[in-house]
C-alpha cells in the first residue's frame, strides 16, 4: 500500500533501505513500487468497467497507451506493462535505450496525469512519478540517477518536499560518490527512530 502524506519513514526488512528505495535491486522494495502502479490500474480498471478477465487487459491496456494525456500516470504505467512492444518483445516502453518504440513509448507515458494529493506540495506527484519511472526502468538512466530517485521515493511518497537547496545538496552529495546510506541519512528526521 502506498504511504500516506506524512507517514514516518520505514526500513525495509529485506534491503535495510528506506522502502521503495532498495529497488530495484532488492526483491522486496520492487514488488512495493510495482504496487503503487498495479494499485492505480486495478482501482482504474474496477471503476471504469468492473470485474474483466485477464484476455480484456490488453485491449484496455492499448486504448490507455492511445490517449495517456487522458490518464493517470500509474494507469499509463500499468498499462504499458500489459502490452509487449512489437519491435524487441519487451514490455512497452521498457525495452533497451535505442529500440525506437519503446524509446517513443517511455517518451510518451511522461504526457500521464499527475494529481497531487491533497497536504502536499505542488509537484509532489510529479516527483513521485519521475522516481517510480526511474527505479522501474534503471537501464534507461544514469547509475547516479537512479541512485538519488532511489533515495528521494520514500520520503517523496510520505509527502516531503525537496526544496532546490535539499536538491542541490543531495546533487552534490552523488557527485562526490555518495552512497545510498548517506543520501537516506538527509531523511532520519522523517523517520520513526524505533522503526530503525
Amino acid at each position: 500500500m502506498r504511504p500516506a502524506v506524512g507517514d514516518r519513514l520505514r526500513r525495509c526488512s529485506a534491503c535495510d533501505c528506506w522502502e521503495y528505495g532498495g529497488a530495484p535491486d532488492c526483491a522486496r522494495c520492487r514488488v512495493l513500487v510495482d504496487e503503487i502502479v498495479d494499485d492505480g490500474w486495478r482501482e482504474f480498471v474496477s471503476r471504469e468497467f468492473g470485474m474483466i478477465t485477464l484476455k480484456e487487459e490488453p485491449g484496455i491496456a492499448a486504448m490507455v497507451v492511445d490517449e495517456p494525456d487522458r490518464h493517470d500516470w500509474r494507469v499509463v504505467d500499468a498499462a504499458m506493462d500489459r502490452l509487449v512492444c512489437a519491435d524487441c518483445g519487451s514490455s512497452l516502453g521498457g525495452g533497451p535505450v535505442g529500440c525506437p518504440t519503446c524509446d517513443r513509448s517511455h517518451g510518451f507515458r511522461y504526457s500521464a496525469v499527475e494529481t497531487d494529493r491533497p497536504g502536499v506540495h505542488w509537484g509532489n506527484e510529479h516527483a513521485i512519478r519521475v522516481s517510480v519511472s526511474i527505479v522501474r526502468n534503471p537501464h534507461r538512466t544514469s547509475a547516479a540517477d537512479l541512485l538519488g530517485r532511489r533515495a528521494a521515493l520514500a520520503p517523496a511518497l510520505a509527502g516531503h518536499h525537496f526544496t532546490t537547496e535539499a536538491a542541490q545538496r543531495m546533487g552534490a552529495l552523488i557527485k562526490k560518490g555518495a552512497t545510498y546510506a548517506e543520501l537516506a541519512r538527509l531523511f532520519d528526521f522523517l523517520a520513526d527512530t524505533a522503526d530503525l
